[in-house]
C-alpha cells in the first residue's frame, strides 16, 4: 500500500501563526511602551492553538495523507551550535509564555489524530530530512510542511515542501525563479553566498548573482575550486575562505541518518487518540520491515 506522510515543520507553523495573533495587540500596546498584559498573553495564545489546530485540519483535508508527524526542536542547544556558537545569533526567542503552551498544543494536535516527534540534541529540520528521505528511499511520499528554505536540497520526485501561509508547493520552478539553480545545488550556492538567516557567513564578495553564474558554468563547487580558468582574485578569495566554506557547508547539509525507534504504522494518521508523544534520543532501530 502506498504511503504518503506529511511531516509538520511544527515551530514554524506555531511561531508565524503566533506572530499574526500577536501583532495587532503588540501595535497597540507599542504606542505606549506597554507589554501585553496577562489577560492578552491568555488570549493570544488561545487564538494561536486554535489556528494552528484549524491549519492542521486544513492541511491533513487538502493533502490527504495517510500518516503525519508534529516535528519539535529541542528545548536545547542544537549540535550546531557546539560548532559554531554564532549560529541563529540574534533571532528572536520564543516568548515564554508560547514555550510553555507548546505540550498544550502537541496535545491538541494529537487530538486530530497527528503525533509529535521531538529530539533531545537535533533539529527539527534533521529529524524531518531523516524521515523524508528514509520513506522516499522506500518509494513513499513525503510532504514536508514549512516556509524554510532549509528544505529546498531535499527536493526530489518523492519529496515535496509546501508553503501553507501561501498556499503554494515550493518546487524545482520556485528554486529556479529565487536562485537560478537546481535545488540539488543549493548547498554548494548557499555555502558561496553564505546564509544571513541563521548567520553562516559565505565567500567574502561573492553574491547571489555571481554564485549562480559560477554554479551554472561549472556545476558544481568542487568543479569551482579546482577549475583552472578562474580569474586569480577570485582564486584567491576561495583559498582564503576554505576553513570557511567547510563549516557553513557541514551547518547547511541537514542530517539524514537519525536512529529513529518506530515503525511506520506507529504515525499512521489515527482518529482521536490518547497515545503519547514520541522522544527520540539514541534508539535502536527497529527490526521490523516498516521501521524508519
Amino acid at each position: 500500500m502506498s504511503a504518503h506522510l506529511i511531516l509538520i515543520d511544527a515551530l514554524n507553523l506555531i511561531r508565524r501563526v503566533y506572530a499574526v495573533q500577536e501583532r495587532p495587540f503588540m501595535k497597540r500596546k507599542q504606542q505606549h511602551g506597554d507589554k501585553l498584559s496577562a489577560n492578552t498573553q491568555e488570549q493570544v495564545l488561545f487564538n494561536t492553538q486554535k489556528n494552528c489546530v484549524n491549519a492542521v485540519i486544513k492541511i491533513i483535508k487538502q493533502l490527504e495523507p495517510t500518516h503525519a508527524l508534529a516535528v519539535f526542536d529541542s528545548q536545547q542547544p542544537c549540535w550546531r551550535y557546539q560548532i559554531f556558537a554564532g549560529y541563529k545569533k540574534g533571532r528572536k526567542k520564543m516568548p515564554e509564555h508560547l514555550a510553555q503552551k507548546l505540550t498544550a498544543i502537541q496535545d491538541a494536535f494529537m487530538e486530530q489524530g497527528v503525533d509529535s516527534l521531538t529530539s533531545v540534541e537535533d533539529e527539527a529540520d534533521d529529524l524531518i530530512a531523516t524521515l523524508a528521505v528514509k520513506m522516499a528511499l522506500h518509494g513513499q511520499k513525503v510532504t514536508i510542511i514549512s516556509t524554510d528554505k532549509g528544505f529546498l536540497p531535499l527536493l526530489s520526485p518523492n519529496i515535496h515542501l509546501y508553503d501553507y501561509f501561501n498556499r503554494r508547493y515550493l518546487d524545482e520552478e520556485y528554486v529556479q525563479q529565487k536562485f537560478a539553480i537546481k535545488s540539488s545545488q543549493l548547498i554548494d550556492f548557499w555555502t558561496l553566498t553564505g546564509d544571513n538567516t541563521n548567520k553562516i557567513a559565505g565567500v567574502s564578495g561573492i553574491g547571489q548573482v555571481n554564485a549562480a553564474k559560477l554554479i551554472n558554468q561549472y556545476g558544481s563547487l568542487k568543479a569551482i575550486v579546482n577549475a583552472t580558468d578562474l580569474k586569480e582574485s577570485l582564486k584567491e578569495k576561495l583559498l582564503q575562505s576554505d576553513e570557511q566554506m567547510a563549516l557553513a557547508r557541514k551547518l547547511l547539509t541537514l542530517k539524514k541518518d537519525i536512529p529513529l525507534g518506530f515503525n511506520l504504522k506507529d504515525i499512521r494518521l489515527t482518529t482521536p487518540s490518547s497515545s503519547p508523544r514520541i522522544n527520540v534520543d539514541i534508539i535502536a532501530i527497529n527490526s521490523d520491515s516498516n521501521s524508519l
